[in-house]
């Protein structure tokens, strides 16, 4: 203010600030502080109060206002999604035990749609629960299946209905993808389905453990091992290395229709040397057995899809040899690598040849077929130990330096386990 503002001029300025404070504004408003300005002596004050900036802040407050509880409501309807999706997912991590690995656990099933891109996070850790429960369950039926080898009528039948309800399972879930790409997540019908698909799991779950608790002991060795496609990636591999051998003996159940040439049933690699002991049967070649990178072709048919036992044994003194098929000598030599010993610290692997320790597979040498009790001796067996094991006498020796055992191996790429009896499995 200044000091023109003298006589008649400041009275009416300070009477309009009165009429503000006692006329216009006599209502509560707690703790306020009034501003007084100049304004024409003819405008109502009141009027004025409840137009301009004031009623456009206050509007502004309360749309601020609105929108803070629409996103309050946003914020609890999220919570309660979450808590929702949270509660389902740790139902299915409740239903899941470790699995053994054959690996992996975890592939995708042919077919099935990637979908990451076109559903919520959440949704896809269900899905991936589901599928790594589900591969839990087959892993646990098929050890069900090793120990019920020799099982009733009635535990058959029951393997086989569990094992039909976990491929409808697997059905469900692959549909459960596509619906997903094609609808959003979260109605009704996905929540409906998903709770059937829940409660599937948790029947078998109940089921399998049920089975699991009254499984009978079966024999480690009743198993073969299959091959079922040329690759450099699908083998099996003996837990521990041989040891120094200057005579062994070498047995197997074979069974094969692979051509040109079955692969390799095993190879035995040791540091400096990948051929140290292999049998493998190349192409168009005869099968053959190589020790220390020394060739002896062996007198075997074997490609006729049918099992048949053979065995082989050698010696370093001269490099003799014998090979027997089916418990019957076909063939002998010499100077196979003679007067040299077969190396320890080695990696025996059944299914593919090695070019170096371990690895260096050929797809166009893996074996295709199906392989069962290789044992290995550090003696040369009798004709009569042998003729027993290929007619399964119960006389029969087991081996003593590699003796085919579930525990004795390790499996990789897809190759496959399955009950096998000698002799009862015949053709």
């Amino acid at each position: 203010m200044t000091g023109s503002m003298d006589g008649t001029p400041w009275k009416l300025f300070l009477l309009s600030c009165l009429l503000l404070v006692g006329t216009c504004c006599a209502q509560d408003f707690g703790q306020t502080q009034f501003i007084c300005t100049s304004v024409p002596k003819d405008m109502d004050l009141c009027t004025m109060q409840n137009s301009g900036p004031a009623e456009d802040l206050k509007t502004t407050v309360m749309q601020l206002r609105e929108t803070v509880l629409q996103q309050k409501e946003t914020i609890m309807n999220q919570k309660e999604t979450i808590r929702e999706l949270t509660s389902k997912l740790s139902r299915c991590e409740s239903q899941s035990f470790p699995a053994a690995a054959a690996g992996g656990a975890g592939g995708r099933r042919p077919g099935a749609k990637n979908t990451m891109g076109d559903v919520s996070r959440g949704t896809m850790d269900t899905l991936a629960q589901l599928g790594q429960t589900l591969q839990t369950l087959k892993q646990r039926l098929e050890n069900l299946e090793y120990s019920r080898g020799n099982g009733s009528a009635q535990a058959n039948s029951l393997k086989d209905l569990l094992q039909n309800k976990i491929d409808d399972m697997e059905k469900q879930v692959l549909s459960r993808v596509n619906t997903l790409e094609e609808n959003k997540p979260g109605t009704r019908n996905d929540t409906d389905q998903r709770n059937r698909v829940e409660s599937t799991l948790t029947s078998l779950h109940h089921r399998i453990t049920d089975l699991e608790k009254g499984k009978e002991t079966r024999p480690t060795d009743k198993f073969q091992l299959t091959f079922p496609l040329r690759t450099d990636y699908m083998y099996a591999k003996a837990k521990r290395s041989l040891p120094e051998m200057y005579t062994f003996s070498v047995c197997l159940w074979i069974k094969s229709n692979a051509s040109p040439g079955v692969g390799t049933p095993f190879s035995y690699s040791v540091p400096g040397q990948a051929n140290e002991l292999v049998l493998i049967e190349w192409r168009n070649n005869p099968m053959e057995i190589l020790i220390n990178d020394k060739v002896a072709k062996l007198p075997f048919i074997i490609n006729d899809g049918k099992w048949h036992h053979l065995c082989i044994t050698w010696t370093t003194r001269d490099g003799m040899w014998e090979a027997f098929q089916d418990g019957v000598l076909r063939g002998s030599g010499e100077n196979l690598a003679p007067y040299h010993p077969i190396k320890p610290e080695g990696v025996l692997v059944l299914g593919q040849e090695q070019d170096s320790l371990g690895g260096g597979f050929d797809a166009t040498q893996a074996f295709v077929g199906e392989l069962a009790n290789l044992n290995m001796w550090n003696r040369k067996l009798s004709i009569s130990e042998i003729y027993n094991l290929a007619t399964c006498n119960s006389k029969a020796p087991a081996g003593n330096v590699f003796s085919w055992t579930e525990s004795s191996i390790e499996i990789f790429g897809g190759a496959t386990k399955w009950p096998f009896e000698p002799c009862r499995s015949l053709n």
